[in-house]
């Protein structure tokens, strides 16, 4: 069984709702690299070296973990904690179609033109779509797939508008076929 698993992909790709399945499912805990890299969750960043502390201090604990959400550029020293990573990718209409919901359910009418929070919904919205295109400067597939290359543990790749049951299962199919070892 891996013990330490990394759930990685784009903003809105899925990472933290399979986190969460996966962890209702295995005897790992869920963590989410948004809780180490906030200090107020998407306005004011956390000071790198605090959150490599938060984050360090979590992944080093005995229990089993998965861990999702990016960590890319200011989490590159935690590629060894990782005994899989999962890889989500997802087409990106639909993962933008997706954030614009998160953002509404998140801010209400403040997200819509007019509300306060517009601008910021609409830069969020703007970086996200990036990520396909994008090259390795900011959050982007090809950071994503750079980053992967230099791991020592297996990658997991869930491509695809999979229903959530689906990714939890094809994980779980995954480790206890033996693949995991």
């Amino acid at each position: 069984m891996k013990h330490r698993i990394h759930i990685m992909g784009a903003s809105g790709a899925g990472t933290s709702t399979l986190g969460q399945a996966l962890a209702s499912r295995l005897p790992h805990r869920h963590l989410d690299s948004d809780d180490y890299f906030w200090e107020h969750k998407y306005t004011k960043q956390r000071d790198t070296t605090e959150r490599l502390s938060r984050i360090k201090y979590d992944l080093d604990q005995p229990e089993p973990w998965v861990l999702s959400g990016a960590v890319c550029g200011w989490g590159d020293g935690l590629r060894p904690y990782f005994d899989l990573v999962i890889f989500l990718w997802i087409p990106p209409e639909l993962r933008l179609e997706r954030l614009r919901a998160r953002e509404y359910e998140r801010y209400g009418t403040e997200s819509l033109p007019g509300g306060s929070r517009y601008e910021d919904v609409q830069t969020f919205l703007e970086w996200a779509s990036l990520y396909d295109t994008a090259g390795p400067e900011v959050r982007s597939r090809k950071l994503h797939e750079s980053w992967m290359l230099e791991l020592d543990c297996p990658v997991l790749r869930l491509e695809g508008d999979l229903p959530v049951v689906e990714r939890v299962e094809t994980v779980l199919g995954y480790l206890s076929c033996g693949k995991e070892g």
